[in-house]
């Protein structure tokens, strides 16, 4: 199974701990971005996954290369050019208080490429899924005009498009999400989308449901699912129900709806290490079940059970192979050391 990604791969700056910016007198230097996590992902899991991007050529550019090679994903296709590379600094929510991102992601090489940048035919020979997020449109109208080519490219060439809404106040408006993805949107066959997603994006909420009191209602999400599908004719749709108790402790779960009937993973109670990527492992779960011919409740469980994994995990990244992921959907859940 051959993936395409295509997104933007950020710095992230982060103290040590649970130490607020305020407190820090260093940060740790790691790398990720939601296309890029879900190609990680993928590489783990053994799929040919390729992420494509544009990045500078000075030694910083080429660190953040070094780290998707690191775990085997193909880096040929990035484009070189551009003076920097976004940043995002996390400081790590504890209990009570919530997470927090700032960003510094202005003129990177990405949010200035130009549609001349990528071939996209070139890059789509032998794929079989191309995924995007509804974070790199919000980059910039070049950037958009950037996926919107990518989605004609890809939907002419036979491949497989999947997108995670994924919306970010920092970075648009909802009118401005909901008039350029909706243009996406024609193109997508699988759409991704948490609790707040389809809300934020096309106006289209969960009834009976409250994510900040952790209430999430299973007959809302199902209306949901339908709205989207019916809106856009995606053949599948994919929401997480994230239940927030804290910021360490989730319940979390998911739905996937082909069309005709629903299906809910079982439903995690999960302590959180680092929750950032949590739904970019979800989505490339998500994928590799779907190409690997997986039942629908097989490939819901496996997504799920690869992101309740993930929030283990420090950093962006989703560092589990298909075994792990496998052995917690079938029900080993109790922690126990492996010997």
């Amino acid at each position: 199974m051959r993936v395409i990604t295509f997104g933007e791969v950020m710095l992230r700056l982060a103290p040590e701990g649970y130490y607020r910016f305020l407190q820090a007198d260093s940060f740790g230097a790691t790398f990720g971005g939601g296309e890029a996590n879900v190609a990680v992902s993928l590489a783990n899991y053994g799929a040919d996954a390729a992420f494509v991007t544009k990045l500078p050529e000075h030694e910083i550019g080429q660190m953040a290369v070094n780290s998707l090679r690191k775990y085997g994903v193909d880096t040929s296709k990035i484009t070189r050019g551009g003076d920097r590379v976004g940043i995002y600094f996390l400081e790590k929510g504890a209990s009570q208080r919530p997470s927090k991102v700032i960003y510094d992601r202005a003129h990177s090489a990405i949010a200035e490429a130009q549609p001349s940048d990528f071939n996209w035919e070139e890059i789509f020979k032998e794929a079989d899924w191309f995924h995007f997020t509804g974070i790199t449109p919000a980059l910039g109208d070049n950037v958009a005009d950037i996926c919107l080519e990518a989605v004609k490219a890809a939907k002419k060439q036979g491949v497989k498009i999947s997108c995670d809404l994924n919306y970010r106040k920092k970075l648009w408006t909802r009118e401005k999400a909901g008039e350029v993805m909706g243009r996406l949107m024609e193109y997508v066959d699988v759409c991704i989308a948490n609790e707040e997603d389809a809300a934020d994006v096309f106006g289209i909420k969960a009834a009976n449901t409250d994510v900040t009191k952790g209430k999430v209602d299973h007959e809302g999400y199902k209306d949901v699912a339908k709205q989207l599908k019916e809106r856009f004719g995606f053949s599948h749709v994919a929401i997480t129900l994230r239940g927030s108790i804290s910021a360490n402790d989730n319940d979390w779960a998911a739905m996937l709806y082909d069309g005709n009937d629903y299906y809910f993973s079982r439903q995690y109670r999960i302590h959180i290490v680092d929750r950032v990527g949590g739904g970019d492992s979800f989505g490339g779960g998500l994928i590799y079940a779907m190409l690997s011919g997986f039942s629908a409740q097989q490939t819901i469980e496996f997504a799920v059970a690869a992101s309740c994994l993930k929030h283990t995990v420090e950093g962006d990244y989703n560092l589990v192979g298909v075994n792990e992921v496998k052995n917690l959907a079938g029900g080993d859940g109790s922690g126990r050391v492996q010997r």
